[in-house]
């Protein structure tokens, strides 16, 4: 159905496809079949617990292991109510679910500018392939963006109408224009064919499960404090960034999927902190005699970054509720405990 919006442009509208007609058995249990790519993730192994959580959702992952592990879903391995495929979404996949958490990208600097290629081609053909998906067989898909859309931004605090200011050409453009075009394709399918779409843009976040030398900055530092190496704080180390603990970021992301907004949506923690503070806490934390070493900065690296979350406040009723100093130690116990690192003692 076409409707005239009101600077003239034609705007096609269809409701989305029924689901299988299952859904309207009476013998049919009203279990949600959800499907979780990027699901041995970081982020998305914790939003795979909680959905596992609920006794009527069945759960499928599907993860090409590049940066996942399937490690971080060892509890559900032979769960009856869950399923690990092993697949590439560059590639169509065949499936039959009611939702869709598309979470499948590498976030790490480290993993996506050592196939550049490969990341945008993840950003754009898996997110195609996931809409076509979500078009064949009705289900609302959200799109786990990212705050690296706002670039190195000249707003600050971020907020969603703000457009950003990104470097088309650069050594992050991959991830950076990769997810910008993903929030195009959501919308493009949303107005075109009636796809019920959730985009939610990610700010920094951590915790458990973390890739240990992934290059982030709050695992760099807990490794780097744990082994008593130097903290390496990249230059001029005044720029700012908000730390999200991971139960708070994946407890957003399902209020968005359930809500009725299609956002894009921020969620990140809008506590801000420079790159050289963050260091002495972990410093305060772990080990007092470890030394700070300043080093080059990568290019592109934005000088300032911090979520406005108005609207996830009103409209999910959300906000994070664990601050830096609870959610680092819980972060410190995991690293320990995978490199081996005694635990403290209180003397």
């Amino acid at each position: 159905m076409a409707k005239e919006s009101a600077n003239g442009e034609q705007k096609i509208t269809r409701p989305p496809p029924t689901p299988s007609p299952l859904r309207f058995s009476k013998f049919f249990q009203a279990n949600l079949r959800i499907l979780v790519t990027g699901g041995a993730g970081f982020i998305g192994s914790h939003l795979v617990d909680k959905l596992m959580e609920n006794e009527k959702h069945e759960v499928i992952v599907v993860d090409n292991f590049f940066t996942g592990s399937k490690d971080n879903l060892r509890k559900w391995i032979g769960h009856p109510r869950f399923e690990l495929i092993r697949h590439d979404v560059t590639q169509p996949l065949l499936v039959e679910v009611d939702q869709i958490y598309h979470l499948a990208c590498p976030a790490s600097p480290i993993f996506y500018k050592y196939n550049p290629v490969k990341t945008i081609k993840t950003n754009v053909i898996g997110t195609l392939n996931m809409l076509g998906l979500a078009k064949r067989v009705g289900a609302r898909i959200l799109l786990t963006s990212t705050s690296e859309v706002y670039g190195d931004p000249l707003e600050h605090p971020q907020k969603e109408e703000y457009w950003g200011n990104v470097n088309p050409i650069g050594v992050r453009s991959c991830y950076d224009e990769g997810k910008r075009v993903a929030e195009t394709l959501m919308f493009d399918y949303h107005r075109q064919h009636g796809i019920e779409i959730r985009i939610a843009r990610i700010f920094n976040t951590y915790g458990p499960r973390m890739n240990i030398d992934d290059g982030r900055v709050v695992s760099n530092f807990i490794a780097q404090a744990l082994r008593g190496e130097p903290l390496t704080v990249q230059a001029p180390g005044t720029q700012t960034r908000s730390f999200c603990f991971v139960s708070d970021m994946v407890d957003g992301l399902i209020r968005l999927m359930e809500g009725d907004n299609t956002g894009p949506i921020n969620l990140g923690n809008p506590g801000e902190f420079t790159m050289m503070e963050l260091a002495e806490t972990v410093k305060e934390l772990i080990d007092p005699n470890v030394p700070l070493k300043t080093v080059e900065n990568t290019p592109d690296d934005p000088r300032q970054r911090k979520p406005d979350i108005s609207k996830a406040k009103e409209l999910l009723g959300w906000e994070p509720k664990i601050t830096l100093r609870e959610g680092l130690p819980l972060m410190e116990d995991d690293f320990r405990l995978r490199l081996g690192v005694p635990k403290k003692t209180n003397k």
